[in-house]
């Protein structure tokens, strides 16, 4: 029999965490994570949770492979206390860009990461946008994918949209980006980009929809280098438009994003919190805007916990 609900952290992102726990107007579980000389993690629960409904919050940021590791130490730990049910919220999947086996002799490493999450003994797997659906596919438990659709929709429906085109960066991007777009009642573009090799450097050709003298939304999952951004802004001014302002999931900021994001001259640039952006990374980005998403996760946490429909939860948020 599941009991009562409670809410545990890692240490990757303690801000996103606490304010899910406030949604919820709940504490945040008691735990110890001991870091020794040797690079080891310990991790102690400090309360009872046998026989609780216990969801566990850790995202894929840096330092990544530590705080997978934490996180699948910390299932194992409320396991062998006899948790009656786990489920892994993790805001930004690690290793989601691993998704298929498109070169010889590799690993689909977010397969992998399904397996992990299993084996420590998650029951359950909440996350946000995935950078490929195929992913939930991976999993032999069920699997949640959040959207921050309405997150987004809510921030730009805001300003003036009268003369506004959403554009996804790629052909991939086009279905997730025409629901942003319905959902802002704009007309939708796509680039056609391609890519050649993993260096993550991107080039595009063509833009695919109206563009010209339009003020452009750039919709993606995830922004890492910042090289597609600012390629698609370098082209869709090539076609005319007037300004570009980006939407997108997770800021994972790689290598050099801070200065390709600059110099890409953006309006504004809109992400959500699943990943921490630290301040010394946030105050040189220019017109950076970062949107919550804690009370989605926790609308979420509170419908996996009553056995209600989590599709329908994006119906009902407010846009």
């Amino acid at each position: 029999m599941i009991g009562e609900m409670k809410v545990f952290a890692g240490s990757s992102h303690p801000e996103l965490a606490q304010q899910i726990a406030n949604h919820l107007g709940m504490p945040l579980g008691k735990l110890k994570i001991t870091r020794f000389s040797n690079e080891n993690i310990k991790i102690k629960i400090e309360e009872n949770v046998r026989e609780a409904d216990v969801f566990v919050i850790q995202t894929s940021s840096s330092p990544v492979s530590d705080n997978l590791v934490e996180m699948l130490i910390l299932i194992d730990a409320l396991k062998f206390a006899s948790a009656a049910r786990i489920t892994a919220v993790l805001p930004y999947f690690p290793y989601a860009r691993s998704d298929k086996k498109d070169e010889a002799r590799i690993s689909i490493t977010a397969r992998l990461m399904a397996d992990l999450l299993q084996t420590a003994g998650a029951d359950r797997v909440l996350t946000m946008a995935l950078h490929a659906p195929q992913i939930l596919g991976f999993f032999r438990i069920p699997a949640d994918q959040l959207l921050a659709t309405p997150v987004l929709v809510r921030h730009f429906k805001n300003s003036n949209l009268s003369n506004s085109v959403v554009v996804a960066t790629d052909a991939g991007a086009g279905k997730v980006a025409g629901h942003f777009a319905k959902g802002l009642g704009l007309p939708l573009a796509i680039i056609d980009k391609r890519r050649f090799d993993d260096t993550e450097q991107a080039s595009s050709w063509a833009v695919i929809g109206d563009v010209k003298d339009k003020d452009a939304i750039i919709f993606d999952d995830e922004i890492a280098t910042g090289g597609s951004i600012k390629e698609a802004a370098r082209i869709l001014r090539e076609f005319g438009v007037r300004t570009v302002r980006v939407g997108a999931t997770h800021g994972v900021l790689s290598g050099t994003a801070i200065e390709r994001l600059n110099s890409a001259a953006l309006s504004e640039l809109v992400l959500c919190d699943t990943i921490p952006i630290p301040e010394a990374k946030a105050s040189k980005l220019q017109s950076l805007k970062i949107l919550s998403t804690a009370h989605m996760f926790g609308e979420a946490i509170l419908r996996i916990h009553g056995g209600r429909s989590i599709s329908q939860m994006m119906e009902f948020l407010p846009t």
